[in-house]
């Protein structure tokens, strides 16, 4: 069983080059899944599928 690495708000800001409170908008508003486990944690999957759904296309 494959297991995705699961990454803290700030690995994911950092990836982003966003504000750690910028992650947690994108959290709360039900734009990047991610699951509480005393703090939040993003799976690598997820931030993939967020960076795929959000790209500035033309």
């Amino acid at each position: 069983m494959h297991q995705d690495k699961l990454l803290t708000l700030r690995e994911v800001a950092k990836r982003l080059r966003v504000s750690e409170r910028s992650v947690f908008r994108y959290i709360h508003k039900g734009r990047l899944k991610a699951t509480k486990i005393g703090y939040w944690r993003i799976s690598q999957k997820d931030l993939l599928d967020f960076i795929k759904n959000n790209l500035n296309r033309k």
